[in-house]
């Protein structure tokens, strides 16, 4: 006989790893490569279990079997590409309520290059524009911490925290020192749509593609129509320093201005799985003229709206070569909580063209400047004039120097410094002038 205490002792081990590689097995036996042939595939697995196990008996710190499971599978996500990765409770949340067009953070819309954080654009309005950071600056330390070594959704959660604190930020930026900025955090709330008239132009910024765009897009257009009346010239359309956001929204934004055509296409990795996108007879804009301005900010959504108008010859596109994101990912739920983002096609614009790397040429190339205030007007003020008595007026001065920082620049305003804007506004009059010169 044997001492069935003693056995259950000495095997207790071993029955735990059995058990263990059995879940292991189970949960994981599907996300392996079909391409690996039986043999292969178990004994990449078996590596796994042998792993696992060496990790949760060996390492310094304890770690629960959760955890080790979720780091695995977003190291398996995250390696594919720089936009699959894996939603945990939290990051799940956080997504749902950013698509909604409210959420916590600094208002940056980044992704990772060279174990850094780029910048792919800040947001209007937001703690990150205010400071200052542009389209491809790479961040590489939080608060005097090396970012190497973190993962895009770790960096995204350090950069993330309690409203009104404040976080250090250390910046490499191209021909310009590295240095660093203090950012203090809020409550993110994207008005996606902001619109103005420019005496006898619309002009219309998205800041991201949400699911408050195409109704904020829509209202835009009426109001401005209704505003500026038959003296309209046109529309000016702002894509710069979007990132980008749902494709249903980039899809419904295309075809607000389109009467009919194709707007975009998905391929899958199976030829089945492509899918086409056409648009519904009704532009909104009833034909009028339109610019479309992009930067090296303009990705992803942005992307596919200045794509199709301009496959279509729809509008002109100005300003500089766009960000170059090509793909679409998938969030595919797990469970109630959680889920994955996954890189599940690449879009193509109306003529079959891939921006995936390359993103958008505009037709027409004006680089991003600004224009000198001598260059703006010649006109002097008193305030000019050397020796000019001082406004003794403290209420008017205070309200002067209150309303200079806290106001938002008008659209006009802007085109008077604005360089792309600028010739625009410049582009438009002159169309406009010029069919009104044809017609007559």
């Amino acid at each position: 006989m044997y001492n069935s205490t003693c056995y259950n002792k000495l095997n207790f081990k071993l029955i735990n790893r059995m058990t263990t590689r059995l879940i292991l097995f189970s949960a994981l036996i599907s996300l392996i490569p079909l391409s690996l042939n039986a043999s292969e595939t178990y004994r990449q697995l078996n590596l796994f279990g042998d792993v696992f196990e060496r990790v949760k008996s060996e390492y310094v710190d304890k770690v629960s079997d959760k955890k080790l499971i979720e780091a695995a599978i977003n190291g398996m996500l995250t390696s594919l590409d720089p936009h699959s990765s894996f939603l945990d409770k939290k990051s799940f949340g956080e997504m749902r309520v950013q698509t909604k067009g409210e959420f916590g953070g600094i208002g940056i819309e980044v992704t990772m290059e060279n174990g850094l954080v780029k910048v792919v654009s800040p947001i209007d309005d937001t703690p990150g524009s205010r400071a200052g950071l542009e389209p491809g600056d790479l961040i590489t330390h939080l608060d005097g911490v090396s970012i190497l070594g973190l993962t895009l959704r770790q960096a995204v959660g350090k950069m993330r925290g309690p409203v009104d604190e404040e976080i250090i930020l250390s910046i490499r930026r191209k021909n310009v020192d590295p240095f660093k900025v203090k950012i203090r955090r809020a409550v993110i709330k994207i008005r996606s749509v902001r619109f103005e008239a420019i005496d006898d132009i619309g002009y219309i910024r998205i800041t991201t593609f949400n699911q408050q765009t195409t109704p904020g897009l829509n209202r835009a257009i009426l109001e401005l129509k209704k505003q500026i009346g038959p003296s309209l010239a046109g529309f000016i359309l702002d894509l710069r320093n979007n990132p980008g956001g749902l494709l249903n929204q980039a899809i419904s934004v295309s075809d607000i201005f389109l009467n009919q055509g194709e707007i975009v296409s998905t391929r899958g990795r199976e030829p089945e799985n492509t899918s086409r996108v056409h648009a519904k007879s009704g532009d909104l804009t009833e034909g009028s003229k339109l610019i479309v301005l992009i930067n090296n900010g303009s990705a992803s959504a942005s992307e596919i709206v200045a794509g199709a108008l301009q496959d279509h010859k729809r509008a002109i596109i100005l300003g500089t070569q766009s960000f170059g994101k090509g793909s679409v990912q998938t969030i595919v739920p797990l469970s109630k909580d959680i889920a994955m983002r996954l890189t599940t096609a690449r879009y193509y614009t109306p003529s079959g063209k891939s921006i995936q790397k390359t993103g958008i040429s505009p037709d027409i190339v004006v680089n991003a400047a600004k224009i000198e205030k001598d260059m703006v007007t010649n006109q002097r003020r008193e305030a000019d004039l050397r020796g000019a008595l001082e406004n003794t007026d403290k209420e008017t001065q205070n309200d002067e120097a209150d309303t200079s920082k806290s106001r938002r620049p008008t659209a006009k305003e802007l085109a008077n410094t604005d360089y792309q804007l600028a010739r625009a506004v410049d582009l438009l009059r002159g169309l406009s002038l010029l069919e009104k010169r044809i017609v007559n």
